[in-house]
């Protein structure tokens, strides 16, 4: 069983307009709409490639419900945990004219202590506990530092794998409390040893470093077009994409740890579930914004970086 929390997801909302100008009105495409927040997309995504997985996120006012439609239209496991405040919406446009993307990325409502401890208590109170916890996303205003530490150590009787996807302060928080899985990009690496990366032999040291002192047992460093590093007890490795066709990198890293979670829950050694993530993390951006990764392109993307 795998469980994903988000604690800060949104509403995301995207459209297109020919240009840019500032003090004009601005008319737009037709917007479409997805659910979004990390994960949320990670369950979608493991949906997706034909696993299941319970999204349990913070829902808010007319917004929240909209999640709710969202994932029962796609067939998502989900419970939504009620806040005081508005579940967020977030704003993306496409500018025709250049093929720039503008991202209007919301905070999210102020998330008090009565929010917090009823996302505690909705997690400690589920009658099977999951095989692999996913803790994803930026957390909301109002929300401490260490708020996916506690929830750490909240399930450390468990006996699950926890696999932590955020940045900054929060990261650091989440590694010291000890879990299964991190996965920072290099630059969320460097922050997170105080270590300056300026090639492989760096990226492995660094995670090496972050290993050895128990603050995690496995690091997938995304490198973007470049794959990921994998570094663990075992070893490590420089894992390449395959090489696809770009249309929006949006949901890419969300796709990439829903493969990776879903291929180890099927069973699969951590080297062979890093493959399977950067397949699913390749087809995602095949696709069209926020559209995640189909299961067709990453098993025959999969495949391929098998047999090479």
């Amino acid at each position: 069983m795998i469980v994903t929390l988000t604690v800060n997801p949104s509403v995301d909302a995207s459209t297109a307009i020919k240009q840019v100008v500032p003090d004009h009105k601005l008319r737009c495409r037709e917007a479409t709409y997805q659910p979004g927040g990390g994960g949320v997309n990670v369950s979608r995504a493991i949906h997706r490639l034909g696993g299941k997985a319970l999204a349990l996120y913070t829902s808010g006012g007319l917004h929240g419900q909209l999640i709710h439609q969202m994932l029962e239209q796609e067939g998502v496991e989900h419970q939504s945990i009620p806040i005081q405040g508005q579940t967020r919406e977030n704003l993306i446009v496409l500018e025709e004219s250049t093929g720039q993307q503008f991202r209007f990325d919301m905070p999210g409502p102020a998330f008090g202590e009565e929010d917090r401890q009823r996302c505690l208590d909705q997690l400690n109170q589920l009658k099977t506990k999951p095989d692999y916890l996913v803790l994803s996303g930026s957390l909301p205003p109002g929300c401490p530092a260490d708020y996916y530490a506690q929830i750490i150590k909240s399930v450390k009787d468990w006996n699950c794998r926890v696999i932590v996807d955020t940045s900054g302060e929060a990261l650091q928080r989440a590694a010291d409390a000890g879990v299964y899985l991190l996965k920072p990009n290099a630059r969320e690496l460097e922050e997170l040893t105080g270590m300056t990366l300026s090639g492989d032999d760096d990226v492995k040291a660094a995670a090496e470093k972050l290993i050895a002192e128990g603050r995690t047992e496995a690091v997938i460093v995304s490198l973007g077009a470049k794959g990921a590093f994998m570094i663990s007890k075992e070893g490590a490795e420089h894992i390449s994409a395959p090489k696809v066709p770009v249309v929006s990198v949006v949901g890419a890293g969300d796709s990439l740890v829903a493969g990776v979670v879903y291929r180890l829950e099927q069973g699969g050694p951590l080297a062979e579930s890093v493959r399977f993530g950067i397949a699913a993390g390749a087809a995602a951006v095949m696709n069209p914004e926020r559209e995640l990764c189909k299961r067709e392109d990453t098993e025959r993307l999969f495949e391929s970086m098998m047999q090479d």
